[in-house]
């Protein structure tokens, strides 16, 4: 008998080699194996199949769908090599071939995508090793089949036996050994750990029973005394009905004691486990005060409620005064920034805790604070006595420093031993950003709308001046869809709408819109184009805004001004009046808001426009900030 023996190419070979075939919901977390080729179907663009992190992704990510979103495969699909790699601390999301990846505070595995075509010396599977029975496999033709069958402590663990796959050519059954976790170590591994009563699900799902792939990782096994952290879903984004950036000062004076310290962090550790913390809801930092401030960690240190009430633990007490009003102070000039974790769309809170009363004042602070958008809570703990009263450096100092001083910002506790009550009360206050009144400050608040005047007397050349006064106004405010929104028209004895509040929405489209208004050059009826401002820019304001009109004009009107100026005043609307050259101060005075002298500003030349910017700013931001704070 004679030995024929062929020689083929490994190109050649891969032709005859089936690959496992996996559906677009199939997870890298199922698939206990740390490489592998698989073929996946067309359709994984879909945004029913989630995908974690970029590049490197989170194990709980479809492998497909990752495999299309790292440009691998295209919707169409096809073969791909997935390697398993350690757990990240962060997977960052991004939007990247059709597929929008969502961001992870971290993961226990990863695994990264590259073209299907085999490693020279590496051997793949032909059959795919899942983590149950009732795996996915069976809707890609696959049979899995393993022993799960309970053991005793001292029992061997036994082989996972996973079948041929059905077509393929004949390979020898896959086997993989798997620790079997022992009923003693059931209670202490299998599930979450014990939540206070009334916390907020995380949203995790099933609790975090043990299974094999939860201890299958690239390198080896993972300790057993590590399995009760390792939650089975992804870590929770964070509540966000809730989406605030929470800051707390707490008291860390002497006169606090050892003791009453420690309440007041197990206090912040029930308010961190009631919040569900996270990247999509409440960020929470700590500063501690006493004779001087310091950050215990910012709102971009912790992205869950247990690894902040970790940190929260390991506080240590600082001693001296209770100086409050500094503590308020640092706060607002550098704990709310975009380098501390600031969100900018998220309210900022600030809740003050102080032991009895502040041994500095806290009012200018406060209201600088206040000022700049921050509202302020107060929660006050064995407030002075009568007879203590004599003491208090500023009395009624809570209300001096709360954002509103109609109870909503306040809380008094009796004792340091009833403090825990407050801790459902203070969220919920929290949580509650319809409430939060300093959120709105005089730059983030309004709708303003610019009426230009483009007569004829004005020419071409100190229109674009006009043009730069509007730009440089609109650059000193916040500029969103949700914060200040800008509007302009212009007039002649006609009127035209150059935008809308609705139309530009970031700081630069307003901004390249305003360069692109055109000179019209005409007559001047500037009792006409208030109305037509009131009918066509003000009647789409939002409820909630501020209107502002800023009009500006360089001469008399040619028609009645006094009973349009009536109206926009009775609807609410604050106008400021600018003139230049020939503009009628008499005119100005009638179309500002009372007081003329804070609303109507004139200029002899176009060129001294840029002189009136600060002026106005200021009005607007001291008649914002003059409103009763009740």
């Amino acid at each position: 008998m004679g030995i024929v023996v062929l020689t083929m190419k490994a190109s050649v070979i891969e032709m005859f080699l089936a690959v496992p075939q996996i559906s677009c919901d199939v997870r890298a977390g199922k698939i206990t194996n740390v490489e592998f080729i698989v073929k996946c179907p067309p359709g994984c663009q879909d945004p029913r199949y989630h995908v974690y992190g970029t590049d490197v992704y989170a194990s709980y990510s479809s492998v497909c769908g990752a495999a299309v979103h790292s440009g691998v495969l295209d919707n169409s699909g096809g073969k791909i090599l997935v390697r398993k790699v350690a757990g990240q601390s962060g997977y960052k999301g991004s939007y990247s071939n059709g597929v929008r990846s969502l961001s992870l505070p971290r993961w226990r595995e990863s695994f990264v995508v590259s073209e299907g075509k085999p490693q020279k010396g590496v051997t793949y599977p032909l059959s795919l090793t899942y983590s149950s029975s009732k795996s996915p496999a069976a809707k890609a033709g696959e049979t899995a089949r393993a022993d799960q069958s309970p053991s005793g402590p001292e029992t061997a663990a036994q082989p996972v036996t996973v079948t041929q796959v059905p077509g393929t050519t004949a390979v020898e059954a896959t086997h993989t050994t798997l620790p079997k976790p022992s009923p003693s170590a059931d209670s202490t591994a299998s599930g979450l750990r014990p939540q206070p009563a009334g916390q907020r699900s995380k949203g995790l799902g099933e609790p975090a029973l043990w299974k094999p792939e939860s201890v299958l990782l690239d390198a080896g096994f993972v300790p057993k005394e590590e399995l009760s952290t390792q939650s089975l879903e992804p870590a929770s984004q964070g509540d966000p009905s809730c989406k605030v950036d929470l800051s707390f000062l707490i008291d860390g004076s002497s006169s606090v004691g050892k003791r009453r310290f420690r309440i007041q962090k197990q206090f912040l550790t029930d308010v961190a486990q009631t919040l569900d913390i996270g990247p999509a809801g409440p960020l929470m930092g700590v500063v501690q005060y006493g004779d001087n401030p310091a950050t215990q960690f910012n709102l971009k240190t912790h992205m869950n409620s247990q690894d902040v009430k970790a940190a929260i633990e390991k506080i240590s007490q600082r001693g001296g005064l209770s100086n409050t009003g500094r503590a308020i102070s640092f706060v607002t000039k550098n704990f709310f920034s975009k380098f501390n974790g600031n969100r900018g769309g998220a309210p900022n809170v600030a809740v003050v805790m102080v032991d009895g009363w502040p041994t500095d004042k806290v009012e200018e602070a406060s209201r600088f604070a206040r000022e700049s958008g921050i509202n302020i809570f107060f929660i006050t703990i064995e407030g002075a006595s009568e007879n203590e009263k004599q003491y208090v450096l500023e009395p009624n100092f809570a209300n001096k420093a709360v954002c509103r001083t109609n109870g909503f910002y306040s809380l008094t506790v009796q004792n340091w031993f009833s403090l825990h009550k407050t801790v459902q009360p203070l969220v919920k206050r929290v949580c509650d950003t319809d409430r939060l009144a300093c959120s709105k400050t005089c730059l983030n608040s309004a709708d303003i709308g610019f009426v230009i005047d483009g007569s004829s007397s004005v020419g071409t050349s100190n229109f674009r001046t006009v043009l730069q006064f509007v730009a440089n106004l609109s650059r000193e405010f916040e500029i969103s869809d949700t914060d200040t929104r800008i509007g302009a028209m212009q007039y002649t004895y006609e009127q035209r709408l150059e935008f809308g509040f609705d139309e530009y929405s970031t700081k630069s489209d307003v901004l390249n819109a305003i360069k692109r208004v055109g000179y019209w050059s005409g007559g001047t009826s500037t009792g006409a184009a208030i109305n037509y401002a009131l009918e066509q820019l003000f009647k789409k304001s939002k409820p909630n805004k501020r209107k502002l009109m800023i009009l500006i004009t360089d001469g008399r009107s040619y028609d009645d001004i006094r009973i349009p100026a009536m109206l926009a005043h009775h609807k609410g609307v604050i106008t400021y009046a600018i003139g230049v050259a020939w503009a009628a101060q008499d005119e100005l005075d009638i179309i500002a808001t009372h007081p003329a002298r804070d609303h109507a500003f004139f200029v002899d030349e176009f060129d001294n426009l840029y002189k009136v910017v600060p002026k106005v700013i200021q009005n607007i931001c001291t008649e914002f900030n003059s409103q009763p704070r009740n």
